[in-house]
């Protein structure tokens, strides 16, 4: 064989090689295209699904269904503003509990724990994150709900409710269940999700970073705020509305222990209902229209969704544009 010979079929075989990969490649594409299409044909028969039942009920009240507090199943007469003001309410004040705790578990885990603790922590906080949701739900109303009626509502009352302009909101009865309740519920399930994404968001900040800012002599607190938190601020706003997503579609929990009753009250011990629990309390039984006006529910819990959603990726680019402004 000749010099020529032996030198073309190393040629022939990265050819073959060559091709044998293009081929691969293609393949990779398509299937992920696949997959990627799958996911959103599910999201549009969803939608589709959703309006389509949810029809009967936005042909006969309009969008006044979204305001309207009636709730009559009898007579036919619904309306989504109860279980709008449940869902909004309870998931704010579960972000407005669990935002500065997780922020706080996160730095601790990060910045100032000792590291033989640090593992132990980060897999205690994670493991509460897989506790399914009616465990949460059963705690809340056969263990938190007696001890928040006799030592956490008084406190309340006696405290914020004495002050002026929030002071109805911690009036009323004193029973352990309610929208503060759910709230409270709401804030110790999201927690651990939120402090995990912020542990490890906080984790990719590069060492030379910080060392670099402790160098300078500066402070933890500053730190953090001028380092970690513009280094992780996409991870943050992304753990975050992971948090809010869970606390405005959780079901089982938030039945448990909001009362379940279709109106609004000025005080937060006062027992309501969320878009949520009121599909799990009443879907199984819903016939003809009451049904449409379920799945109306769901709709706008979806939408409600998709608002947030937006606005958090509003907002991440808002602040992407501020800081190549800045630079």
């Amino acid at each position: 064989m000749s010099a020529s010979e032996n030198d073309r079929l190393p040629m022939e075989e990265m050819r073959r090689i060559a091709g044998r990969q293009q081929t691969q490649d293609w393949l990779f594409h398509q299937l992920t295209r696949l997959f990627s299409w799958v996911v959103l044909a599910a999201l549009i028969g969803i939608i589709i699904s959703l309006v389509i039942n949810a029809t009967p009920a936005f042909s006969k009240f309009g969008m006044e269904f979204v305001w309207r507090v009636e709730w009559d199943i009898i007579n036919e007469e619904f309306g989504a503003a109860i279980a709008i003001f449940g869902t909004v309410a309870s998931a704010s004040i579960a972000l407005l509990i669990a935002v500065p705790l997780s922020f706080g578990i996160a730095l601790f885990l990060t910045e100032t724990c000792p590291v033989v603790l640090r593992r132990p922590l980060g897999t205690a906080i994670e493991l509460l994150a897989a506790v399914p949701s009616i465990i949460y739900g059963m705690f809340g109303l056969f263990l938190f709900a007696p001890l928040f009626a006799e030592y956490g509502q008084p406190a309340l009352q006696s405290t914020l409710g004495q002050m002026p302009l929030i002071g109805p909101l911690f009036g009323g009865a004193m029973n352990g269940i309610g929208i503060l309740a759910a709230g409270l519920i709401l804030s110790f399930m999201i927690l651990p999700f939120i402090s995990a994404v912020l542990r490890d968001v906080f984790e990719i900040v590069p060492s030379v970073l910080r060392e670099s800012a402790y160098g300078l002599g500066c402070t933890t607190w500053e730190v953090v705020r001028h380092i970690i938190l513009p280094y992780t601020q996409k991870g943050v706003i992304g753990g975050v509305m992971l948090g809010l997503g869970r606390a405005l579609g959780e079901t089982m929990a938030v039945t448990f222990v909001i009362g379940n009753s279709q109106r609004i009250s000025s005080s937060l011990f006062a027992p309501g209902t969320s878009i949520a629990s009121t599909l799990a309390n009443e879907f199984g039984e819903a016939d003809d229209f009451h049904l449409s006006a379920l799945f109306a529910l769901g709709l706008l819990l979806f939408l409600i969704t998709l608002v947030v959603l937006a606005a958090a990726k509003l907002m991440i680019l808002r602040a992407e544009k501020s800081k190549g402004s800045k630079t």
